[in-house]
């Protein structure tokens, strides 16, 4: 099993993910634990139901952030990537709640050969999340370096 290498990323493409994923109250607790961060947004309902706007513990955004481009990965990038060396524009326009199932798309934006490495390039992707309403929960994009198939002599 393997990803796509630099050479087969189509710049404007646009990968549909298969993959779905409701997210659980374990999840939220797990990740928040797991990170350190007490953030009652996150763990604790009574909070939630009576000092918040939402009603209900939101999703760690960063667990979210981490599953909308974690959903692309058997697709894309699964034994490909050298490394991410970094993500921007990363914006949440609606919350994500326990029980929400999120799927994911993601666009490829552009791609260049390395100049330091022959034998890799950067790709920028831009990644998309949605809840089971289609609605846009996460955004962001990343700069991953790829191996390329065949070496630039």
């Amino acid at each position: 099993m393997s990803g796509l290498y630099f050479e087969d990323f189509e710049e404007g493409k646009i990968h549909v993910h298969p993959l779905r994923r409701t997210v659980t109250e374990m999840d939220n607790m797990m990740f928040s634990c797991m990170t350190l961060n007490p953030q009652p947004l996150h763990i604790d309902r009574h909070f939630c139901e009576s000092e918040t706007e939402f009603g209900q513990p939101l999703m760690n955004s960063i667990f979210t952030l981490g599953l909308v481009i974690g959903i692309s990965v058997n697709d894309l990038t699964v034994a490909t990537t050298i490394a991410n060396l970094g993500m921007s524009d990363v914006r949440f326009p609606k919350p994500v709640f326990q029980g929400d199932t999120l799927h994911a798309t993601t666009q490829v934006i552009s791609k260049r050969a390395s100049k330091s490495r022959p034998e890799a390039g950067i790709v920028e992707l831009e990644h998309k999340g949605f809840n089971q309403h289609d609605e846009l929960v996460a955004i962001c994009r990343r700069q991953a370096f790829m191996r390329k198939k065949s070496v630039d002599v």
